[in-house]
């Protein structure tokens, strides 16, 4: 199979596997051996991230670090908010079409009758690429779950989990312990596992010290604590001063950026970093979609939020940070999504709510989302937009008129739209 352009080569692999979603670690492991990208020889100091919120904004902070230590840096993450080419990124620039065209030319090669999903390709494309690209380090983020997700394939140097919440329940359990085993699955015996979720289920702790992985936990082997303007990180060998205010916004990027911390010196024998790299890479880590705040009239507040747990965050947030603004969301989610619990806990926050259509087949349906608002007693919303913008110039009006926020959360879809019609200027 040979396509001209990536669009080509993504609309096919949309059609190739019957499922879009499907746990294992078989057929990419299979294509992979047979890539022979001699891995075990040239594979660079690698470093996976998994968790159900958090994994990108920790990736950020790695990535900036390592950067501004003048290494060579590639980072692989999911899913990508305007082009697909985010997904892949060298020293902060994403592959290039052709790159990426050329990994899936390779793949598909040596793939014969393997069927791979879209992700599973995304993630071989990725390594392939890497394998060429003379890193230093790799950075990994995990697609969904851990054990099984096709990411898991390589054996990293540091694990980091992030937190541990409700979300993708169909795939990986409804409970916090039987997520919490999925996504251990990322840990290796004798190597650092790094967990950020300040109450972890059992689970996760048990499973690496079945490993005798070197168990890292935040507020046990390692922590933080902010002081005045800045903050200091320490562990159990050394300590981190007058650290400035992570770049990403939010509480929880404390925990993020300290998680990044002890990943980076469990492997300072191996990648050394400098005290002076380490402050500049929490100064300049960006990651568009993250409460991102637009400097427009008026001010845009862009969220990939989209289970409980980062709903909670956002809620912490803009009580912080716009307790006085009214809030117009611009809204929609995934229907596999826990769509009631999000919309309870953002609703003391939000003055109207306007639902914008979305072009997914997975998007919930407008019935069932009319009917949820209407179970959760809010009256203060408004369907029936034929797209995005509508929506948006909608809330923006309103905004306008009582000198409000516009927020844009519920799905990466809604900040793809929004960074798309507007090409964002920089974070204020």
């Amino acid at each position: 199979m040979h396509f001209d352009s990536l669009k080509g080569w993504l609309d096919w692999q949309e059609t190739l596997h019957p499922k879009s979603i499907d746990l294992g670690l078989e057929r990419a492991a299979q294509v992979f051996n047979r890539l022979s990208l001699n891995h075990s020889r040239n594979k660079p100091i690698t470093i996976t991230v998994g968790g159900t919120n958090g994994k990108g904004s920790s990736i950020a902070f790695l990535a900036a670090i390592y950067r501004a230590q003048g290494l060579r840096v590639g980072a692989y993450t999911s899913p990508h908010i305007v082009n697909y080419n985010e997904r892949i990124q060298i020293n902060g620039i994403p592959a290039e079409d052709t790159l990426i065209c050329a990994a899936f030319e390779r793949i598909e090669a040596v793939r014969d009758h393997v069927s791979l999903s879209y992700f599973e390709f995304s993630t071989l494309a990725a390594l392939d690429i890497f394998s060429r690209a003379k890193l230093d380090i790799q950075l990994l983020e995990v697609g969904l779950g851990g054990r099984l997700d096709a990411v898991n394939i390589i054996d990293p140097d540091a694990a980091i989990i992030t937190s541990i919440s409700l979300d993708h329940t169909a795939w990986l359990g409804n409970t916090r312990e039987a997520i919490g085993y999925e996504k251990a699955g990322i840990f290796r015996k004798n190597t650092a596992a790094i967990i950020a979720d300040p109450s972890p289920p059992r689970s996760l702790i048990d499973h690496a010290q079945s490993l005798h992985a070197q168990l890292s936990r935040i507020g046990h082997e390692f922590s933080y604590e902010k002081v005045e303007n800045n903050w200091v990180w320490h562990n159990n060998q050394s300590q981190l001063n007058a650290l400035p205010k992570p770049q990403l916004k939010g509480e929880h990027q404390y925990r993020n950026a300290a998680a990044a911390l002890q990943a980076i010196q469990l492997l300072q024998s191996k990648l050394p970093v400098s005290e002076q790299a380490i402050k500049q890479g929490l100064n300049t880590a960006n990651l568009p979609g993250r409460f991102q705040l637009i400097d427009a009239k008026p001010m845009v507040l862009l969220d990939v939020s989209h289970n409980p747990e980062a709903a909670q965050t956002l809620v912490d947030y803009l009580h912080a940070e716009f307790q006085e603004k009214p809030v117009h969301a611009v809204f929609n989610m995934m229907g596999d999504k826990n769509i009631q619990d999000v919309i309870k806990l953002m609703q003391p926050c939000i003055k109207h709510w306007y639902i914008s259509p979305l072009d997914s087949p997975r998007t919930i349906k407008e019935i069932d989302l009319k009917a949820t608002f209407k179970h959760c007693h809010i009256n203060q919303v408004s369907f029936d937009f034929k797209n995005f913008l509508a929506a948006f110039q909608q809330a923006q009006a309103a905004a306008l008129d009582d000198n409000g926020l516009v927020l844009i959360f519920g799905s990466f879809f809604l900040v793809s739209e929004y960074l798309t019609l507007f090409s964002a200027p920089q974070n204020q």
